[in-house]
């Protein structure tokens, strides 16, 4: 498919895939107490061994550990990170879907010491991965930087520690830089750094929310933009990097709505990654007409397939859409995924395992047949 030996692949996926119940029932039996930490790592390390191994059966050249070891797809890497602390505090976000809201009440967070990398983040994930893997390149996901930000913006950061917010960006970076170099030195060579706020910016309400918070809503992409690109620019060679944007995915629900159009034109034309994976699964993700400005020699991976729902689409239908947006970026530039993940948090879509193995195979078979 497509001659590429190099991720993204034709077809890929985002990251998160459905908790087994197994796994479900080992973590309520460790937070009850009735299970070690020993004993959970072991049903950690079995569900993922299948996990893989159904990865490389049904085809694809990259695979994840379906972020199995977390609970959230952000806050358990955001909460190592040196200099911030979870906060007694909820955050409330609502998500909606086609018949009803939702509210989201994660941990809050606080920026109450200098940002820093303690130790590699999911070090010891990625080694498992890797020890696991035979045909398929490991791919580790974790939180763009900008996911530091977006939920609390400045009012998350002490001016005590930070009265000058340059240094907060500038530790931030250099925190992420960190990362990557570890995750480089322990071999892996396919990065996804997860990012909602890139797409969640095109939303007038969420700009309108950040407005109002104080946050420079019309500017604020491109301060991540920005700062995402001074975590990469040293990173290791042979490493390709990607960013995935979605509007929010928790139990088959979303948080915003609306086009590429607004962060288009710096996003796919300034930032500094080999891939962009985008949400296109419904007319709430808006058309193809923004993938103008994606530059020659970066891949668009398009996010057509739901994980929303258990449907199988129509393989002519994808093949047709892939079509429009070839339109806009050469078809040698485009692969194909599903538009989130399976189960951003531990809760997951509601969908089967069987329907998301389904999706998958889909996507491969499409994928082979556009670019095979």
């Amino acid at each position: 498919m497509h001659g590429r030996t190099e991720p993204p692949f034709p077809a890929d996926h985002v990251g998160s895939l459905l908790r087994p119940p197994a796994l479900l029932a080992a973590r309520e039996r460790f937070a009850a107490g009735d299970l070690d930490a020993d004993g959970l790592r072991a049903a950690e390390d079995e569900a993922i061994r299948d996990v893989v191994a159904m990865q490389e059966e049904i085809g694809l050249q990259s695979a994840t550990d379906g972020e199995f070891r977390r609970s959230s797809w952000h806050m358990d890497f955001i909460y190592q990170l040196g200099g911030i602390s979870r906060t007694s505090s909820n955050l409330a976000v609502k998500f909606h879907n086609a018949t009803e809201e939702i509210e989201f009440t994660p941990s809050g967070m606080a920026v109450d010491g200098k940002v820093r990398l303690e130790q590699p983040i999911f070090a010891d994930h990625f080694r498992f991965l890797a020890g696991e893997t035979r045909s398929a390149v490991p791919k580790l996901t974790i939180p763009s930087p900008s996911m530091v930000h977006y939920r609390g913006g400045r009012a998350a950061i002490d001016p005590e520690v930070y009265p000058d917010v340059e240094e907060f960006w500038t530790d931030l970076s250099a925190a992420y830089a960190d990362q990557i170099r570890a995750m480089g030195d322990l071999g892996c060579r396919y990065l996804q750094l997860d990012d909602t706020s890139l797409a969640y910016l095109n939303d007038p309400a969420q700009r309108a929310e950040l407005a109002a918070r104080g946050d420079d809503a019309d500017a604020q992409h491109l301060r991540y933009i920005k700062q995402i690109n001074a975590a990469v620019a040293n990173r290791p060679e042979g490493m390709r990097i990607t960013t995935h944007m979605c509007r929010g995915n928790f139990r088959s629900s979303w948080v915003a709505e609306g086009g590429y159009d607004f962060v288009a034109e710096a996003l796919f034309g300034e930032l500094d990654v080999d891939g962009f994976f985008c949400e296109f699964d419904d007319e709430r993700s808006g058309g193809f007409a923004p993938l103008r400005f994606v530059r020659p020699g970066k891949q668009v991976v398009l996010g057509l397939v739901t994980t929303k729902r258990g449907e199988l689409e129509d393989p002519d239908v994808l093949k047709r859409r892939i079509d429009e947006a070839a339109k806009y970026v050469p078809l040698d530039q485009l692969c194909l995924s599903p538009q989130c993940g399976f189960s951003s948090t531990v809760e997951g879509n509601s969908l089967s395992y069987n329907e998301q193995v389904a999706k998958l195979r889909l996507i491969v078979d499409v994928a082979q047949d556009v670019w095979g």
